[in-house]
């Protein structure tokens, strides 16, 4: 179990800051905030043993992304061709996800 807040959402375009992949960006597929993973497209790609299944009567072996640290991602800002965090400002009432270095919103 993680302490720190997960600041991503599914689709937010990231970049990998740490690890194997390092280096590599993608597109979220899907977050886990209680485990404090991410999982991101073309990235940490596993291969997985499949039984045959209606979808997939051949069955046999399936390559597909495994979660990785959201702690070794971290938001790609596609304007500054940068890394950034995401900052939360209140505006006009509502909270919004901001980018800490251009200020553009997210």
């Amino acid at each position: 179990m993680t302490k720190n807040k997960i600041r991503f959402k599914k689709g937010d375009l990231v970049k990998v800051i740490a690890g194997d992949d390092k280096g590599r960006k993608g597109h979220i597929l899907k977050v886990f905030p209680k485990t404090g993973k991410v999982i991101v497209e073309k990235v940490h790609m596993i291969k997985k043993h499949a039984k045959p299944t209606q979808q997939n009567p051949q069955g046999g072996i399936i390559t597909m992304e495994a979660p990785i640290e959201a702690s070794n991602v971290m938001l790609f800002n596609e304007k500054l061709n940068a890394v950034s965090k995401p900052v939360y400002q209140i505006h006009e009432g509502h909270r919004i996800r901001v980018c800490k270095k251009s200020g553009d919103e997210l």
